[in-house]
């Protein structure tokens, strides 16, 4: 999602409230938004102080979702990675539609 120990970015050298928010487009649309899962797959902290996180998929629609990362307080987070799923209905071309 971001790494910025390298730049000195907010989320490593702020304090207090932070996000930062990755839009994830689907390769395919889905019939309806689809359930969507995340989680994060590697994170590395300042070890001096607490480690907040909070993951999120938001804003879910059929042709994607915002995966949104945040932290407060004086927690430094130097770099994550983060993995989703997403389980809904999509289309099939072998389906009839009959009325």
């Amino acid at each position: 999602m971001f790494s910025d120990f390298a730049n000195n970015g907010p989320m490593w050298s702020g304090d207090g409230p932070r996000e930062s928010v990755t839009p994830v487009e689907f390769a395919d649309p889905y019939l309806e938004p689809p359930s969507v899962h995340v989680s994060i797959s590697m994170w590395d902290t300042g070890g001096d102080t607490n480690q907040r996180a909070d993951l999120r998929a938001e804003k879910i629609t059929r042709q994607g979702f915002s995966l949104v990362f945040r932290t407060w307080g004086d927690s430094r987070v130097a770099r994550i990675r983060a993995d989703w799923m997403s389980v809904g209905e999509v289309a099939d071309d072998d389906a009839w539609d009959v009325d």
